[in-house]
């Protein structure tokens, strides 16, 4: 696979490990995977457009009538790894340092290093957080400042990464004079540097499969894993793969999903934060499918509790783990009211997945761990997961789209609290910052799309609020103005750019399908 990589170009600028991870044998790697590969993400893309298209046309998902014999038929994937079989808590965070260490530390069973969401794509942060993780993957990862010295301990949490997603690219790098796909970039070089020696030391490389809208998707992902470990000498189904169901298209395959992943999948997520907004993308021009203040869309409602037990069932029924979403409280440790509460809220969503039938959940804040951990003994005692457990009754998918809120409205309050946390997340964004804790909660690209999003909508079907008036772009100016000003005028923090950002989102004819597509032309 080694090939000269004279047609492969770095035009970001140099970064403390940049030579060390940006070998020519490295870049070669993901040359190849990306001139392998990318055409097939292309028509992928093309064929999420082409879809779309029939939903803004009135269309709805259903189960898919050609793969209706997978359904059907009896199969189950891979063995899970010993060093995956117990996944009670899983944290998740970017690959800064410093976090790194304290999530591998904490206690938890399972650690996401996150090139997605929690992460915002500036090339030093990509560079240096390959670097991270090959230190980690050796036992290496140190840091010292004037505080403190950070070390792992001799038990760490198991290592999975999640690569950015398929829609996404990653411009400091050019192959034969286009950027190279940010999910090829992010996973070849892991695979380049580290592959062998998570297999040396007893492990394996995992990860964690953001985005995917359909199983052709998958498809994608298992053909280029059986191509990297071909061309690194590595066993196939050395790979484990977890996928996040985090569309509604993907909750409509998750079995077909499964099936074309069988010989390195580890199971399934529930990608709660990016499924709503994909509901509210999917169907952002049906009034009748419009969904009320972000804060009352919990996993309590009907549909969301339809797609979590159709994710336990799918995975149970086919020997894989079925893995629960984040709960976005945090604890603060500076006000024990708010900690308090926090950690209530998140003791009842755990104490539901788990008797649910999920086999793990997420966290996103390690004093979490002795919250989240507890409720999953208690419900497994000494097993290691729960495959056992399963929803008897069939999950009709019509269930997964019946998206009343009983109760639900839109408020102004709501408007206003979507505008403010999209305008501070895109500020701390650009400024380097992808996973930031706003109003007691962890904000993250996800839940930010769903802030975005729903103001798009809301506006462009001139939604009702609760007290009779209409969202239309005078209230979100109005309100967008005001907020602002809370936040300090658009003279501090990037915010300038982040207000220009939001307007676009917001008031342009045509959806964005990514806020991080526009947001990463402004980042160096």
């Amino acid at each position: 696979m080694r090939e000269s990589p004279s047609t492969v170009g770095v035009v970001g600028h140099p970064t403390p490990s940049s030579a060390h991870i940006l070998t020519p044998e490295a870049l070669a790697f993901v040359a190849d995977l990306h001139r392998t590969f990318n055409p097939t993400r292309l028509r992928l893309l093309e064929r999420r457009t082409a879809r779309q298209a029939e939903f803004d046309a009135g269309a709805v998902p259903d189960f898919l009538a050609e793969t209706a014999e997978i359904r059907q038929a009896e199969w189950q994937v891979a063995s899970t790894p010993p060093d995956l079989q117990r996944r009670w808590v899983e944290i998740t965070g970017p690959v800064d340092r410093k976090m790194m260490i304290n999530a591998f530390n904490c206690g938890a069973d399972v650690f996401m290093a996150d090139f997605e969401d929690a992460l915002s794509p500036t090339w030093e942060n990509i560079v240096e957080g390959q670097r991270n993780l090959i230190d980690a993957v050796r036992r290496e990862l140190t840091l010292d400042t004037e505080k403190k010295s950070y070390r792992l301990n001799d038990e760490i949490a198991t290592l999975l990464v999640r690569p950015r997603g398929w829609h996404l690219t990653e411009k400091h790098l050019l192959v034969d004079g286009q950027p190279v796909s940010a999910s090829l970039f992010d996973f070849g070089l892991f695979m380049f540097h580290s592959a062998q020696e998570c297999l040396n030391r007893g492990s394996g490389p995992y990860f964690y499969l953001p985005k995917l809208e359909s199983h052709l998707e998958a498809r994608l992902w298992n053909d280029v894993f059986n191509h990297a470990q071909d061309g690194l000498g590595v066993p196939r189904g050395s790979i484990r793969g977890t996928v996040l169901i985090e569309t509604v298209l993907a909750a409509f395959e998750m079995e077909e999903i499964l099936y074309e992943l069988r010989d390195h999948s580890a199971g399934l997520n529930a990608g709660r934060w990016d499924y709503i907004f994909s509901l509210i993308k999917k169907f952002r021009t049906r009034r009748d499918l419009t969904l009320p203040d972000r804060a009352q869309v919990t996993m309590a409602v009907p549909f969301m509790r339809a797609y979590a037990r159709l994710l336990v069932q799918t995975c149970h029924r086919r020997g894989a783990h079925a893995i629960g979403g984040m709960a976005a409280f945090i604890p603060n440790r500076r006000d024990a009211d708010v900690t308090t509460v926090a950690l209530s809220k998140v003791t009842e969503d755990k104490e539901r997945e788990s008797g649910d039938g999920f086999d793990g959940t997420w966290i996103a804040h390690p004093d979490l761990v002795a919250v989240a951990r507890p409720v999953f003994e208690q419900r497994l005692g000494g097993r290691d997961h729960q495959k056992d457990v399963s929803p008897d009754a069939a999950i009709p998918g019509a269930d997964l789209i019946a998206l009343a809120v009983p109760g639900g409205a839109i408020t102004e309050g709501g408007v206003r609290n979507n505008i403010s946390v999209a305008l501070q997340y895109l500020s701390a964004w650009l400024q380097g910052n992808g996973a930031v804790a706003i109003f007691n909660l962890m904000e993250d690209a996800a839940t930010a799309e769903i802030s975005r999003a729903q103001l798009w909508q809301w506006i462009h079907n001139a939604a009702t609020l609760d007290n009779g008036g209409t969202v239309d772009l005078a209230l979100y100016e109005r309100l967008r103005d005001e907020e602002v000003d809370t936040l300090g005028g658009t003279s501090a923090r990037r915010m300038a750019d982040a207000v220009a950002l939001l307007d676009a989102l917001v008031t342009n004819e045509r959806f964005a399908d990514f806020l991080t597509l526009s947001a990463y032309e402004r980042l160096d």
